[in-house]
């Protein structure tokens, strides 16, 4: 019979053991993108891109033909990283673009986190490159959006049978939390998750408002 522990479980991401990776979040790509509303997108993205920069987890952004067509990163996520440098590629598959190898080989992390347009080209390819180069690979599905609820679906389908973990944004800034005692990110925290996280968001406004409630008072 197993024995419980009160330890997370090994299957958890936290902030220091994964590589996120956030993929042609671009107006372009956004246009044609139909399986989730555009303004949703651009929420679930600023608060993927948040949770990063509130933990610290090492993040790279890229872009594919900014010039030429697809336009600049989202503000939402080029705000929390200013300064930080936006690959742009010509290939599809973000993992063929020799600077992006170069970077994760130099940050030494056997996690990827992936989020971006469109699931089934550009989250794909690095998805499962990714696996089969023996990185464990997880995917923000509601930071990532494709041409058709289908494309989308069957992208998502097809990493996960590949050994892909999927999770949302929110999920994701919670995870990294766990624990409400985790004093020096819990107000960054708890501001993400009023401004992009949807009724969570609203439930922690009410419940400040009414109860003036603070979860590290159990």
């Amino acid at each position: 019979m197993p024995t419980a522990t009160a330890t997370p479980g090994k299957l958890l991401l936290s902030p220091d053991d994964h590589v996120l990776i956030m993929i042609d979040h671009q107006s372009q790509m956004a246009f044609a993108t139909k399986s989730i509303d555009a303004v949703m997108l651009r929420n679930n993205a600023a608060l993927t891109a948040k949770a990063a920069r509130i933990f610290g987890a090492d993040t790279i952004l890229t872009t594919v033909a900014e010039k030429t067509f697809s336009g600049p990163l989202f503000d939402e996520i080029k705000g929390e990283f200013p300064g930080a440098e936006v690959i742009d590629r010509t290939t599809m598959n973000t993992w063929e673009d020799p600077r992006i190898a170069e970077r994760i080989n130099a940050l030494g992390k056997g996690r990827i986190v992936l989020a971006g347009l469109w699931t089934s080209v550009c989250i794909v390819g690095p998805a499962l490159s990714a696996l089969d180069q023996g990185f464990e690979v997880y995917v923000i599905a509601d930071a990532c959006g494709d041409v058709s609820d289908e494309a989308h679906e069957r992208a998502m389908a097809r990493m996960v049978q590949a050994g892909a973990r999927p999770l949302t944004a929110l999920q994701y800034l919670l995870e990294l939390q766990r624990d409400w005692a985790r004093g020096e990110t819990y107000d960054p925290v708890v501001h993400a998750a009023i401004e992009n996280g949807g009724a969570y968001g609203l439930g922690l406004i009410y419940a400040k408002a009414v109860f003036g409630a603070d979860a590290r008072e159990g």
